[in-house]
């Protein structure tokens, strides 16, 4: 896999792909779909890495009848989605990468006849969503689909691998002192993943680009051991907050006057009386 672009900015997101095979522009085929490392770093229960690195190679091996394509979304992209003003959780960004990602095989001329897909959230309404966008494709999202369609466990294979090869691989754009490359399994009750996140949390700054922010493991951390912040719009001591809107109109003073915004303090700007 060639993650020379995600070596470029690991901020965004990157797609991987293998050629297409012919066959599979000639024949009905199948496609499987699933998605690895919902957390800074997570590790499969089932395959050990290398086991996974093997199985890797051997289907690169089978170029003639197998192909596949990763969308890379790094742990920034997926905070700053789920934390933005307008929010756009987890499963809905999974949703649509995977839709994208059944687009871009059809793109590439792909004869998909079925997909296979392990479910993100509740099975019945993803794969209602999925056969309204694709009504001439079959369908089928299950639980646990990787341990029942072949098709998904390869997928899973490959998502994994290239998590894993990111994560190895992985260029720090933050200077951090006494990096320690042991992450832990990334689950939230892994001990090496809790002290690793302590050890490289900044007082003000957070964590490194590495960690999905959004992570409630790493949110819990933050308030325990980060600065907190007061933003100049949030109420202190006795304010009631703004009033009716017709207040600002008022020729009477204000019980409690509010400070003008520091945009407004910085240029010397006051609020004109008389015109």
């Amino acid at each position: 896999m060639d993650f020379s672009e995600l070596d470029r900015d690991n901020t965004g997101r990157c797609r991987l792909s293998s050629p297409v095979p012919a066959v599979c522009r000639q024949e009905p085929c199948v496609l499987g779909v699933d998605e690895a490392g919902r957390g800074p770093v997570l590790d499969s229960k089932t395959l050990s890495e290398s086991e996974r690195d093997r199985l890797f190679v051997k289907m690169e091996k089978d170029r003639d009848f197998v192909g596949w394509a990763l969308d890379v979304l790094s742990p920034n992209l997926i905070s700053t989605s789920m934390l933005g003003r307008v929010k756009y959780n987890l499963n809905s960004l999974s949703h649509d990468t995977a839709t994208g990602l059944v687009q871009y095989a059809l793109d590439q001329g792909v004869k998909v006849a079925q997909v296979f897909v392990d479910t993100v959230g509740l099975p019945e309404t993803y794969q209602e969503r999925l056969q309204q966008r694709f009504p001439g494709i079959e369908v089928t999202v299950k639980a646990k689909a990787d341990a029942l369609y072949p098709v998904v466990s390869a997928a899973s294979i490959c998502a994994k691998v290239a998590r894993d090869q990111a994560v190895k691989s992985w260029h720090f754009v933050e200077k951090l002192q006494d990096l320690d490359a042991d992450y832990g399994s990334g689950y939230p009750n892994d001990p090496k993943t809790k002290a690793w996140l302590r050890k490289h949390v900044e007082p003000v700054f957070g964590f490194p680009q590495f960690v999905r922010f959004s992570w409630r493991t790493a949110q819990s951390i933050l308030e325990k051991e980060a600065e907190g912040v007061i933003w100049e719009d949030s109420l202190t001591g006795d304010q009631e907050g703004p009033g009716r809107i017709m207040s600002y109109f008022s020729k009477g003073p204000r019980t409690h006057p509010r400070l003008p915004h520091r945009y407004f303090q910085e240029r010397g700007l006051e609020s004109a009386t008389i015109l």
